[in-house]
């Protein structure tokens, strides 16, 4: 729908609004794939789940569903460790080489040719349709998916992995990011709220809100930060 658009024709603010709505749809399809990653998207059928966590990742960035369901699950055996795939590796600490690195891990010359095979296909189809093609692609498809990627691993690595993040309820060597329920969806569909994910896996992104109403309900946070068990008050 935004493809052929006469980008002349378009205030600045409704072209930044329109990048800012396609990228946030755009991580909406990771986050339906990373739940079917759980079996959580359609628990009643594996074989659906599956197909439909495949189809996800695939119209995200032509991602290859094994390797990267794979690489999850290993990510949840042994969060922030050596054996992590999503981990930095000790020496690229920093937001910015740590990114590098972690997109590395899921970037293939497969991957890439499809990618480019289909904004090539695009480019071609789109000529004669808008009078820039090609900045529109890469305004409307490519720079979305260059931040959403951003998106996904800000907040559903970086922030809630990164080194004295994680508070005294710490055995997922993770923390849950100080959000509302609105600004946590509209940061990364509640990955923020990452303690309860990887205290509870199998919950669908929507269900993360209220398990954290129920982790704040059931601890009390000192001046420190430090969660503790309102028993043991």
């Amino acid at each position: 729908m935004l493809l052929p658009l006469d980008r002349a024709s378009l205030p600045p603010a409704l072209i930044i609004l329109a990048v800012l709505a396609r990228t946030f749809l755009q991580t909406g399809l990771f986050i339906v794939a990373h739940d079917a990653m759980h079996g959580s998207l359609l628990p009643s059928s594996q074989r659906w789940n599956d197909r439909l966590g495949r189809l996800a990742l695939g119209l995200y960035a032509c991602l290859p569903w094994e390797s990267c369901r794979h690489n999850h699950q290993r990510h949840h055996l042994a969060p922030a460790s050596q054996s992590d795939p999503d981990h930095h590796d000790g020496h690229h600490r920093s937001a910015a080489a740590w990114y590098v690195r972690f997109m590395a891990k899921y970037l293939s010359p497969a991957q890439m040719a499809g990618l480019l095979g289909l904004w090539l296909i695009s480019a071609l189809l789109l000529n004669g349709l808008t009078p820039q093609p090609l900045a529109n692609l890469l305004l409307f498809w490519i720079l979305p998916l260059l931040l959403s990627s951003i998106q996904l691993f800000l907040f559903g690595t970086y922030l809630p992995h990164r080194e004295g993040a994680a508070t005294a309820v710490d055995r997922h060597h993770s923390r849950s990011l100080p959000l509302t329920p609105a600004l946590s969806l509209l940061a990364c569909y509640h990955f923020g709220y990452h303690w309860e994910h990887h205290e509870d896996p199998q919950l669908p992104w929507f269900q993360l809100p209220e398990r954290r109403r129920q982790f704040i309900t059931d601890h009390i946070v000192d001046p420190t930060g430090l969660a503790l068990p309102k028993t043991s008050r």
